[in-house]
């Protein structure tokens, strides 16, 4: 249980600052942003209590705003893609989402991705949504949405890939 802890707890600070020291700034053609400190939220251990996901969720978002001064877009959006998850998981998982046997290291690519790529999409459009916040720029956020959720997916897989898998 210890372990568990505090594997998330460096988990939390690497990918806190990750994001705060490098992706923050990373502007490609002005729309493409890397996110990934979404990836703590995606490997929280399944059998924790949804409360400690919602509060560790939000308390990384606010960080993140505290560092890139976005006034809580970031905290709103982590909070909702934390609320969302077990839909996410049930739907990408199936059967072994319900019997919470779910291990990151050994599922299969495909679910793994569809997992990703759905919290991501959910994450990003509320993301943009806020950040913008005006329905005449609708094709501005698809689009932000659209480019920085695929920069996101391939940076978060191949990071779950190298760092969660079990080597052979």
């Amino acid at each position: 249980m210890n372990n568990i802890i505090g594997i998330n707890t460096i988990r939390f600070f690497i990918l806190l600052l990750v994001q705060v020291m490098i992706c923050n700034h990373i502007d490609l053609f002005g729309y493409v942003n890397p996110y990934i400190y979404i990836i703590f939220i995606f490997l929280f251990p399944i059998k924790d209590q949804r409360l400690i996901l919602l509060l560790t969720s939000f308390i990384l978002g606010m960080l993140v705003d505290i560092f890139s001064d976005s006034g809580g877009v970031h905290a709103a959006s982590a909070v909702t893609l934390a609320y969302a998850r077990p839909i996410i998981l049930k739907s990408s998982f199936g059967m072994l989402y319900e019997h919470q046997s779910i291990k990151f290291s050994a599922t299969d690519i495909g679910s793994l991705i569809s997992y990703i790529s759905i919290g991501t999409f959910i994450h990003h459009s509320m993301l943009f949504s806020l950040e913008i916040f005006n329905i005449s720029n609708i094709l501005l956020i698809l689009k932000k949405t659209l480019f920085s959720s695929i920069f996101t997916i391939i940076l978060s897989v191949l990071m779950i890939i190298l760092f969660s898998r079990n080597k052979k």
